[in-house]
């Protein structure tokens, strides 16, 4: 009877997780999913009216911003995630990560600033655009803590609400700058036609600056509770962390650098355009990733905690196999929809592995629990640093060879090869019984209908769409008595 009950209790606490995690993704992901939606409705406007040397421009300005995002941040917000969650004092953690990251940020935005002129040329951006960049990191920078903060103590729907303010301003006004002042001839001092690009990062800058207001409660309310203790045991725990991430903006945009290098800025144009289309792939992962990192720490304690990290493993490559094959199905319409110039066209090859790509690297920041909860992040630096080895050196062989096809091989290389191995070094540090044998007859299906469909059946919607449901009733045969379970609870 004993024995009844605490199977009862386990299996409600296992139902009870997995419908929080459900609820907190659902929400953290409209955070996510809708200003990558409202993001996605300017891919159109930017390529039709940026030629695609502008668009490169757009690119690179784009990737020193998460380049320097990952330095200004040296690990906090995962480090302030982990200490947050098992230190007694919460109070006293958020206050020093919270100063830690304000008195970095204020000395980083005055020494850069005085020498602006210097870097500017250094990473060959104009002064204009170079200033505009710094200010947008500043205030993204110390946003960081406060958001972690809402997130930390499940406050999804405030977090949401400020990050579709941010979005809905950043898209009014590209729509304002780069739509309506030249259709309706609005007047507006200053107004440079031929320097579109630099509008966009206007109403980046515009959109922090609220943001950064929004958020002031927390800069007024927080007591000065500073722990130089605290601060080195979470520099320590998140150094790695840093490099981690640094190495995923190379693995992520070394070939959008390297590319106007090798084959000039109209081809990295066209191939950062096309790389739009895997945007979907993207707000899934980065969804599921904003719901996932707190819920993980939380419920590191529990009994169950493994089975329910094993299940969302399951879940979350499921729901990624079957966007994937979605989109690959209706192929056609997304490129239509996202890329409406056909002079990106000749990038769009790029896009099914690009997709898979990013499935793998969901994968990956899935696996990563296994270093992140036994505090054994430098793992996720070494990792990350293969993968931005294979990156470099991939792109460095292929590109001469095979063009802008080998930088997308590239990236699949290195995402593959670094989820392979989180998995082999996880089992040894924090078995987690993941169903490999599903895993992997999802991801071969989805491997196989989506090369079958991109190479045989790209516009034939009727054959397409009986492969997408193909794979949807392999799934539902297979995981018939988990979804009955799931549904009835």
């Amino acid at each position: 009877m004993h024995k009844n009950v605490f199977l009862a209790e386990l299996n409600t606490y296992y139902l009870g997780a997995l419908k929080k995690f459900l609820k907190d993704t659902i929400i953290y992901g409209l955070a996510t999913v809708l200003p990558r939606l409202m993001n996605f409705v300017l891919v159109p406007l930017h390529i039709d009216k940026l030629e695609t040397t502008s668009y490169s421009d757009n690119t690179t300005f784009y990737i020193y911003a998460a380049f320097f995002n990952v330095l200004l941040t040296y690990g906090m917000e995962t480090a302030f995630f982990r200490f947050f969650s098992k230190h007694h004092d919460k109070d006293k953690v958020f206050s020093t990560a919270f100063i830690s990251l304000t008195v970095t940020t204020v000395l980083f935005f005055l020494v850069v600033f005085l020498n602006n002129d210097a870097l500017a040329n250094l990473v060959n951006l104009k002064l204009s655009y170079f200033n505009l960049l710094l200010g947008v990191l500043a205030l993204d920078t110390l946003v960081v803590v406060p958001f972690a903060f809402l997130r930390a103590t499940g406050r999804p729907i405030k977090f949401t609400a400020i990050k579709l303010t941010n979005i809905a301003i950043y898209v009014v006004l590209n729509f304002f700058f780069l739509w309506a002042i030249p259709k309706f001839g609005i007047g507006y001092p200053g107004y440079d036609s031929k320097d579109l690009v630099k509008y966009i990062f206007v109403a980046n800058l515009a959109a922090s600056v609220v943001t950064f207001i929004l958020l002031t409660p927390y800069f007024i309310k927080t007591k000065i509770q500073f722990s130089m203790d605290i601060l080195k045991q979470m520099l320590n725990y998140g150094w790695p962390v840093m490099v981690a991430g640094m190495a995923y903006v190379i693995n992520e945009n070394f070939d959008k650098w390297l590319l106007p290098e090798l084959l000039g800025k109209d081809i990295n144009g066209a191939y950062s355009g096309c790389y739009k289309i895997a945007v979907f792939m993207t707000i899934f992962i980065q969804g599921f990733r904003l719901g996932a990192e707190p819920f993980f720490f939380n419920h590191a304690e529990n009994q169950n905690a493994k089975k329910t990290y094993a299940d969302i493993m399951k879940y979350f490559v499921i729901c990624g196999s079957l966007m994937m094959v979605f989109i690959m199905a209706y192929f056609d319409l997304f490129k239509q929809l996202v890329v409406r110039d056909s002079s990106y066209w000749i990038a769009i090859d790029i896009v099914p592995i690009v997709l898979l790509a990013n499935l793998f690297l969901g994968i990956y920041f899935n696996l990563a629990i296994w270093y992140k909860l036994t505090d054994k992040t430098r793992f996720g630096m070494y990792l990350s640093l293969v993968g931005a080895f294979i990156t470099i050196a991939l792109n460095y062989y292929l590109i001469p060879r095979i063009g802008f096809m080998g930088s997308a091989w590239a990236t699949l290389a290195a995402y593959g090869i670094m989820m392979v191995l989180s998995y082999v070094i996880g089992k040894r540090h924090y078995p987690v019984p993941y169903d490999l044998g599903k895993i992997l007859l999802y991801l071969g299906l989805t491997v196989i209908l989506s090369g079958i469909i991109y190479l045989r059946f790209k516009s034939n919607y009727l054959m397409s769409t009986v492969l997408l449901l193909v794979f949807l009733g392999v799934v539902i045969m297979v995981e018939r008595k988990d979804l009955k379970r799931l549904l009835k609870n």
